[in-house]
């Protein structure tokens, strides 16, 4: 069945990848859309990010709904026609961590579309896919599968936002709007957050912020000092996301926390320079968010119930065949949010 497999940085090549059998507590899936995540597009651009490295051909994706077209032996529960959305976290179970309940940092992890390990793990961009029972999310009939691909990072929002704790009653700030720090937003406000500032440097993205429920939306390219009115009595906010990966947006977010306040960091950037005596002197938790993993089947059911809607952050749809333009409007943030591909 056709993949979507790279090679290099701009090498992206649509290949023929042979499908494996149905195995004990297996299922078939015929994917039908898949969304382009910033890791994916760091590996079409860039072959990489950081020390992650594309060495040898790997298919692309980890955000993606499909249809069940086979059910193999002991696979309880699930019937041909399913509709469902793919968990791409495949962790050992069997680790320290794993055992602690902290599948997300397994040491054997298998997480769709990877570099960091070597052979690569396969990812989910083909028209076909072979997955573990417990990677199958069933979708609701009233649910799009277009919404379905949207569960993976939503999950890592939820994984964000489980990561500040109790947010009822508290104000927010999130950095950086891209589809991440939007479903942040999403989530924020579901967990009880009254107030949601975002800030950004594009209109096209603090625009599709408001539509899902910030509050206030400031483009700190065109109003840098926009901020400095939260920097009153030591800082009006309780939690910051910093979900841009700019350290000068971690930065000059620290003056408007308050004192003991959290900092959720969820964007990758690098490495970079804090400062120490402000987080010293403010007491602030510094706390990272990495992937998920409970929180997977929480946002299918949050989905499924029409807890939050993901459809203002879709942009558009392509076919796979056309993949090359996909990615450059995924890579465009003054008109796109999620790109999804479309495998049928």
């Amino acid at each position: 069945m056709d993949a979507l497999v790279i090679h290099s940085a701009g090498d992206l090549r649509v290949e023929d990848v042979p499908t494996p059998p149905v195995l004990t507590n297996q299922l078939r899936v015929r994917v039908r859309f898949g969304g382009i995540c910033g890791s994916d597009l760091h590996y079409f651009q860039h072959g990489g990010f950081g020390t992650v490295r594309v060495t040898e051909p790997m298919v692309l994706g980890h955000e993606v709904a499909g249809v069940v077209e086979e059910v193999g032996p002991g696979a309880a529960g699930f019937a041909v026609g399913d509709r469902i959305a793919i968990s791409p976290s495949r962790p050992c179970g069997l680790c320290r961590f794993c055992q602690l309940g902290l599948q997300n940092h397994c040491l054997d992890m298998r997480y769709y579309g990877s570099a960091m390990r070597t052979p690569h793990v396969q990812g989910a961009f083909r028209r076909e896919i072979v997955v573990e029972t417990h990677q199958a999310h069933r979708l609701a009939d009233g649910l799009s599968d277009r919404e379905g691909a949207m569960a993976e990072p939503l999950s890592v929002a939820l994984h964000a936002v489980q990561r500040a704790g109790p947010l009822l009653g508290r104000k927010v700030l999130v950095t950086g709007c891209g589809p991440i720090g939007a479903l942040v937003v999403i989530a924020a406000r579901r967990a009880g957050a009254t107030q949601i500032v975002v800030t950004d440097v594009g209109g096209f993205a603090l625009r599709t912020a408001l539509k899902v429920g910030a509050d206030q939306a400031i483009n700190v390219a065109e109003a840098p000092q926009a901020l400095a009115a939260f920097a009153a009595d030591k800082g009006q906010f309780d939690v910051l996301f910093e979900a841009s990966g700019n350290p000068a947006a971690l930065r000059g977010a620290l003056d408007v926390l308050r004192p003991r306040g959290v900092i959720v960091q969820v964007g990758l950037g690098g490495e970079t320079t804090l400062p120490l005596n402000t987080i010293v002197a403010k007491e602030f938790d510094l706390r990272g968010a990495f992937r998920f993993h409970e929180e997977f089947g929480i946002a299918v059911d949050l989905l499924n119930q029409g807890l939050v809607d993901v459809k203002p952050l879709i942009s558009a749809t392509v076919p796979y065949r056309d993949a090359g333009r996909a990615f450059a409007l995924a890579a465009d943030r003054s008109q796109a949010m999620k790109v999804l591909l479309d495998f049928e």
